[in-house]
């Protein structure tokens, strides 16, 4: 039988910019350690995604020695602290959250408003600050950061595999942002996990990931495209979304290790629901 196992980690310091792919990482209580501790927001301090600047999947993240490094075509690069610093504390909001964010620097800020061609401030979230995970799927005490909810996200490398012969194209794992890629396992078995460990750490999945148009973006042109939506919603769809990998909520901090072991101590119906809608999943 085969193990099933860790097989890639991924980082995204800054929400909707590049991740890092990393070979061991530590898990804190809010997440991957750095993972969506930046944002980028507007004039109004509301967050700014790809969704509304799909250029955003352009910059580049680093880590270097002590530092955040962002790239970007034709801009050379700036560095950041990775160690929080004292600075202008503003109310974000993101979907429904308000919570409080640190402004960075105004030659950051300037530097991406001019890659992005729109006025924006980057920002971080302090280490005290709390944002819950959404309690309707969640326990009081569970945190993230500047995620879209869920301080992880699951998909199986056979998931991709089965989507991608559908598909007239392949795309890479990147083209959904995963955090925590498995093998080892069938195509969509993550649908039917509700607990699992990955080495010393107890994940719970209690929803599934709903994609959205960012996941057409292509990284090299920054343009808009048909898939992979157009084939997801084949075979993924229930109501008006398809879904693709699983939203997870880590239960202690440790670290996380490609190679790493899954076990899975939990399963019930799969999420969505696809075959008790009438459709077919794999």
């Amino acid at each position: 039988m085969t193990a099933i196992t860790l097989s890639a980690i991924y980082i995204y310091p800054v929400k909707s910019f590049s991740g890092i792919a990393v070979d061991a990482w530590e898990v804190d209580g809010k997440g991957l350690k750095l993972d969506r501790k930046w944002m980028l927001v507007d004039r109004e301090h509301q967050f700014l995604s790809q969704r509304r600047l799909p250029q955003m999947v352009q910059v580049e993240t680093r880590i270097v020695a002590d530092s955040l490094q962002l790239s970007a075509p034709g801009m050379g690069s700036i560095s950041l602290p990775l160690t929080e610093r004292q600075g202008p504390v503003i109310s974000t909001t993101i979907w429904k959250d308000s919570c409080p964010a640190t402004l960075v620097s105004d030659e950051v800020d300037q530097w991406l408003s001019d890659f992005l061609k729109t006025p924006c401030h980057l920002v971080f979230q302090a280490d005290e600050t709390v944002r819950q995970v959404d309690q309707n799927y969640a326990s009081p005490g569970d945190k993230t950061n500047f995620t879209d909810g869920f301080p992880f996200l699951i998909i199986a490398e056979n998931s991709l595999a089965a989507l991608n012969r559908k598909m007239p194209t392949p795309l890479p794992m990147s083209r959904f942002r995963p955090n925590l890629v498995i093998s080892g396992c069938d195509s969509f078995a993550e649908d039917t996990w509700r607990r699992i460990s990955i080495g010393a750490i107890t994940f719970r999945l209690p929803k599934p990931s709903g994609r959205c148009p960012v996941t057409t973006i292509d990284a090299q042109t920054a343009r808009y495209g048909k898939e992979p939506l157009k084939t997801l919603s084949r075979f993924r769809k229930l109501g008006n979304k398809v879904y693709f990998g699983q939203n997870a909520i880590h239960e202690q901090p440790g670290i996380l290790r490609i190679g790493d072991k899954i076990l899975i101590g939990e399963t019930g119906s799969p999420q969505p629901n696809l075959v008790d809608s009438q459709r077919t999943i794999i």
